[in-house]
């Protein structure tokens, strides 16, 4: 189905918790969250009749997010339901890649094509530090069991943060020399309470060129990706820009975001939600065309670089990666 400014919408990010193992300063309050009821967040089966329903407006594509998704009790067998829907052509996964050595090969087997990475750093005290008292080397072996299992190709999230691990670029880009994965810079976003520290710590993703020359730009495998891709010579491996702060890519945008309490918002950057999870379980509407109001009110563009824009209210992990 195509919105009101004729983007074909064929992509749902759903989260399935906003819980997760870690503690990100970017992502969430390092004093934790309030827990929801199990009666505030969608069951699995009200998830997939969601994703059901989207078959029917032209969606092809879901990526499972979080919170960390595989904290979720039962989600390898709701991956491997939404797999089998004929219309739905790739199911992924968004993690931190602690839980990968224990569930990869599940995931894979219950058809699972890929998984996005988290990674912001590759030194085990700075880990340890943004993620509140995560361990470096339990990431490796997520990103090992990934490549073992044939979840590729695998792709690390890196979120860009000055003072942090700007002087960690060039080690990140010589990861995709030797190794057929990707590396995809993502820029600090200003997203509920964190936004303040995240404006503070805003670097363009220019910077890596800047300092990797050698970088020469590739033509990406899928148009709709918000990544520019980039080459090292010879290198096995990709180098992707995702620049919503500093160049925007809302134009060829292709997706709207279930949230893991029953919202389905149109725009990332947006507060402007539809309630589903009321919807569906007071049976006082049609889920299709609630699907159809997201698809066709999703705005020309977000608001962010904009002098007076205000950060969305909700937190990253309350929306999902």
């Amino acid at each position: 189905m195509k919105d009101k400014h004729n983007r074909n919408i064929s992509y749902i990010r759903i989260s399935v918790t906003d819980r997760c193992n870690l503690r990100c300063s970017y992502c969430m309050p390092q004093e934790g969250i309030i827990k929801k009821q199990h009666s505030e967040v969608l069951s699995l089966e009200e998830i997939y009749q969601v994703v059901h329903a989207c078959t029917f407006l032209g969606i092809s594509k879901v990526r499972i997010t979080g919170g960390e998704p595989l904290i979720r009790k039962g989600l390898v067998s709701l991956i491997e339901k939404l797999s089998k829907l004929e219309q739905i052509k790739e199911v992924a996964l968004t993690t931190n890649g602690i839980l990968l050595p224990k569930y990869a090969k599940e995931l894979k087997e219950a058809g699972l094509k890929r998984v996005n990475i988290s990674l912001d750093t590759l030194n085990s005290d700075k880990y340890r530090e943004i993620t509140s008292f995560g361990k470096l080397q339990d990431v490796l072996a997520g990103i090992e069991a990934a490549k073992k299992v044939g979840l590729t190709p695998v792709k690390l999230n890196t979120v860009l943060i000055g003072c942090f691990n700007d002087e960690e670029i060039e080690d990140f880009v010589k990861l995709t020399i030797d190794e057929p994965i990707d590396v995809r810079f993502i820029e600090l976003m200003p997203i509920g309470q964190a936004a303040g520290w995240a404006k503070s710590r805003f670097i363009p993703n220019t910077t890596v060129l800047d300092k990797c020359s050698d970088l020469a730009p590739v033509e990406s495998i899928d148009a709709s990706s918000p990544a520019k891709y980039y080459r090292l010579p010879n290198a096995k491996g990709r180098v992707g820009l995702i620049n919503p702060i500093s160049h925007g890519f809302c134009a060829d945008c292709n997706r709207i975001r279930l949230t893991a309490d029953g919202k389905l918002k149109p725009c990332l950057h947006s507060d402007d939600e539809i309630d589903i999870k009321t919807l569906m379980r007071e049976k006082n509407g049609s889920l299709e065309d609630a699907i159809k109001e997201a698809i066709y009110s999703k705005p020309l563009q977000h608001e962010l670089n904009q002098k007076d824009s205000k950060p969305i209210d909700r937190d990253m992990f309350r929306i999902g990666g």
